[in-house]
């Protein structure tokens, strides 16, 4: 099944660096480098050059870029290649693209 991009309502530049808390609704991407903690009833895009290092919890996680720390998702995370996932993850459903790093635990099921 071919889902539809979410609409972004903001971006992160690879240039940019933020470090502290992020709470957003809607549509967000990351190219940059995130330290801290993420936190949205929303979509975030973690895209191949982004390297995020802290706890995400949002509505639905698409990786193509580098993890370190924990995600839940509530409703799914999608990992695609190139993707490198260092922590755990968590959500109904989970999409792993073949050549994707994930090393951590993964629970899956109502969440």
């Amino acid at each position: 099944m071919k889902r539809k991009m979410p609409r972004i309502t903001a971006f992160f530049g690879k240039d940019t660096a933020f470090d502290g808390t992020l709470t957003f609704t809607g549509g967000l991407r990351i190219d940059g480098r995130f330290q801290g903690e993420i936190s949205t009833g929303g979509t975030l895009i973690i895209g191949e050059t982004a390297v995020i290092r802290g706890d995400i919890h949002a509505s639905c996680v698409l990786v193509s870029g580098e993890i370190h720390g924990n995600t839940v998702a509530d409703d799914m995370i999608e990992i695609f290649t190139p993707a490198r996932i260092f922590g755990d993850i968590q959500s109904p459903e989970i999409i792993m693209g073949a050549g994707a790093v994930f090393e951590g635990k993964c629970q899956t099921g109502n969440c």
